[in-house]
Protein backbone atom coordinates (compact mmCIF):
# COMPACT_ATOMS: atom_id res chain seq x y z
CA UNK A 1 0.00 0.00 0.00
CA UNK A 2 2.88 2.10 0.28
CA UNK A 3 3.53 2.19 -3.48
CA UNK A 4 0.03 3.71 -3.52
CA UNK A 5 0.59 6.44 -0.95
CA UNK A 6 3.47 7.65 -2.89
CA UNK A 7 1.52 8.21 -6.08
CA UNK A 8 0.80 11.49 -7.63
CA UNK A 9 -3.14 11.22 -7.42
CA UNK A 10 -3.66 15.32 -7.00
CA UNK A 11 -4.03 18.09 -9.11
CA UNK A 12 -3.79 22.06 -7.44
CA UNK A 13 -5.02 24.91 -8.89
CA UNK A 14 -3.35 28.26 -7.94
CA UNK A 15 -4.69 31.57 -8.03
CA UNK A 16 -2.62 33.68 -11.15
CA UNK A 17 -2.34 36.88 -9.16
CA UNK A 18 -0.75 35.39 -5.75
CA UNK A 19 -0.37 31.62 -6.11
CA UNK A 20 -2.64 30.79 -3.64
CA UNK A 21 -4.63 27.58 -4.27
CA UNK A 22 -8.16 28.34 -5.26
CA UNK A 23 -9.27 24.43 -5.99
CA UNK A 24 -7.75 20.88 -6.38
CA UNK A 25 -8.62 17.65 -7.53
CA UNK A 26 -7.98 14.20 -6.33
CA UNK A 27 -8.22 10.82 -7.59
CA UNK A 28 -9.11 8.71 -4.41
CA UNK A 29 -6.18 5.68 -4.68
CA UNK A 30 -6.21 2.33 -3.17
CA UNK A 31 -3.82 3.93 -0.24
CA UNK A 32 -6.41 6.49 0.99
CA UNK A 33 -8.28 3.62 1.93
CA UNK A 34 -5.54 1.30 3.08
CA UNK A 35 -6.28 2.13 6.76
CA UNK A 36 -7.39 3.50 9.64
CA UNK A 37 -4.63 5.95 9.72
CA UNK A 38 -4.32 6.88 5.91
CA UNK A 39 -8.38 7.23 5.69
CA UNK A 40 -7.88 9.68 8.78
CA UNK A 41 -5.06 11.29 6.91
CA UNK A 42 -7.26 11.85 4.03
CA UNK A 43 -10.50 12.96 5.86
CA UNK A 44 -8.15 15.52 7.86
CA UNK A 45 -6.77 16.53 4.77
CA UNK A 46 -10.08 17.16 3.43
CA UNK A 47 -11.31 19.19 6.55
CA UNK A 48 -8.67 21.30 6.49
CA UNK A 49 -8.83 22.55 2.55
CA UNK A 50 -12.50 23.21 3.06
CA UNK A 51 -12.35 25.12 6.06
CA UNK A 52 -9.45 26.92 4.12
CA UNK A 53 -12.31 27.46 1.38
CA UNK A 54 -10.40 25.36 -1.16
CA UNK A 55 -12.81 23.99 -3.46
CA UNK A 56 -12.11 20.10 -4.63
CA UNK A 57 -12.92 17.65 -6.76
CA UNK A 58 -13.16 13.90 -5.58
CA UNK A 59 -13.20 10.98 -8.17
CA UNK A 60 -13.19 7.89 -6.03
CA UNK A 61 -13.23 4.65 -8.39
CA UNK A 62 -12.94 2.15 -5.97
CA UNK A 63 -16.23 0.52 -4.47
CA UNK A 64 -16.66 1.59 -0.91
CA UNK A 65 -15.25 -0.44 2.03
CA UNK A 66 -15.06 -0.52 6.12
CA UNK A 67 -13.75 2.79 6.06
CA UNK A 68 -16.04 4.41 4.15
CA UNK A 69 -19.68 2.42 3.72
CA UNK A 70 -21.28 5.26 2.10
CA UNK A 71 -18.60 5.96 0.24
CA UNK A 72 -15.58 8.52 -0.07
CA UNK A 73 -18.21 11.60 -0.27
CA UNK A 74 -19.89 9.86 2.81
CA UNK A 75 -17.10 9.40 4.61
CA UNK A 76 -16.25 13.47 4.17
CA UNK A 77 -19.31 14.79 4.72
CA UNK A 78 -19.33 13.02 7.99
CA UNK A 79 -16.18 14.24 8.84
CA UNK A 80 -17.08 17.42 8.25
CA UNK A 81 -20.37 17.86 8.93
CA UNK A 82 -21.42 15.48 11.28
CA UNK A 83 -24.51 14.65 8.82
CA UNK A 84 -25.19 11.23 7.75
CA UNK A 85 -25.31 10.59 3.79
CA UNK A 86 -26.41 7.29 2.34
CA UNK A 87 -25.11 6.20 -0.88
CA UNK A 88 -27.05 4.44 -3.89
CA UNK A 89 -26.84 0.78 -3.72
CA UNK A 90 -26.57 0.22 -7.46
CA UNK A 91 -24.28 2.87 -7.88
CA UNK A 92 -21.34 2.71 -5.54
CA UNK A 93 -18.34 4.85 -7.45
CA UNK A 94 -18.28 8.74 -6.87
CA UNK A 95 -17.45 11.96 -8.16
CA UNK A 96 -17.81 14.58 -5.89
CA UNK A 97 -17.21 18.67 -6.40
CA UNK A 98 -17.44 20.96 -3.45
CA UNK A 99 -17.93 24.30 -3.20
CA UNK A 100 -16.67 26.31 -0.49
CA UNK A 101 -18.29 30.09 0.48
CA UNK A 102 -19.87 30.81 3.74
CA UNK A 103 -20.83 26.89 3.90
CA UNK A 104 -19.66 24.23 1.99
CA UNK A 105 -22.08 22.40 -0.80
CA UNK A 106 -21.78 18.99 -2.38
CA UNK A 107 -22.66 18.46 -6.02
CA UNK A 108 -22.34 14.55 -5.93
CA UNK A 109 -22.93 12.16 -8.65
CA UNK A 110 -22.77 8.22 -8.19
CA UNK A 111 -21.74 5.60 -10.85
CA UNK A 112 -21.45 1.87 -11.53
CA UNK A 113 -18.62 0.36 -13.35
CA UNK A 114 -19.56 0.13 -16.71
CA UNK A 115 -21.15 3.53 -17.44
CA UNK A 116 -20.12 6.49 -18.42
CA UNK A 117 -18.34 9.28 -16.06
CA UNK A 118 -20.11 12.62 -15.55
CA UNK A 119 -18.61 15.89 -16.25
CA UNK A 120 -18.10 17.63 -13.07
CA UNK A 121 -17.79 20.83 -11.63
CA UNK A 122 -14.39 21.80 -10.67
CA UNK A 123 -15.12 25.45 -8.43
CA UNK A 124 -12.73 27.90 -8.88
CA UNK A 125 -14.80 30.69 -6.72
CA UNK A 126 -17.99 30.49 -5.05
CA UNK A 127 -20.78 30.38 -7.91
CA UNK A 128 -17.68 29.56 -10.78
CA UNK A 129 -16.80 26.64 -12.00
CA UNK A 130 -15.63 25.35 -15.01
CA UNK A 131 -16.27 21.72 -16.29
CA UNK A 132 -13.91 18.87 -15.97
CA UNK A 133 -14.66 16.47 -18.80
CA UNK A 134 -13.91 13.06 -16.92
CA UNK A 135 -15.46 10.78 -19.27
CA UNK A 136 -13.18 11.86 -22.22
CA UNK A 137 -10.40 12.46 -20.15
CA UNK A 138 -10.21 8.91 -18.70
CA UNK A 139 -11.43 7.44 -22.74
CA UNK A 140 -7.69 9.68 -23.78
CA UNK A 141 -5.65 8.19 -20.76
CA UNK A 142 -6.41 4.77 -21.64
CA UNK A 143 -5.97 5.09 -25.29
CA UNK A 144 -2.30 5.77 -24.21
CA UNK A 145 -2.38 2.57 -22.00
CA UNK A 146 0.03 0.28 -24.07
CA UNK A 147 -2.58 -2.31 -26.19
CA UNK A 148 -1.01 -5.73 -23.97
CA UNK A 149 -2.20 -4.19 -20.97
CA UNK A 150 -5.81 -2.80 -22.45
CA UNK A 151 -6.76 -6.12 -23.74
CA UNK A 152 -5.56 -7.42 -20.12
CA UNK A 153 -7.64 -5.18 -18.50
CA UNK A 154 -10.57 -5.59 -20.54
CA UNK A 155 -10.17 -9.15 -20.69
CA UNK A 156 -9.13 -9.60 -24.44
CA UNK A 157 -12.01 -7.18 -26.05
CA UNK A 158 -12.12 -3.91 -27.40
CA UNK A 159 -13.95 -0.89 -25.06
Amino acid sequence: MEFYRRKKNVVTVRHGSDDEIVALVEIISPGNKSGRGAMRAFLEKAAFLLNKRIHMLVVDLFPPGRRDPNGIHGAIWEFVSEDGYRLPKRKPLTAVSYECNLGVRAYVEHFAVGEALVDMPLFLEPGGCVEVPLEKTYQRAFAEVPKRWRDALIGGNKP
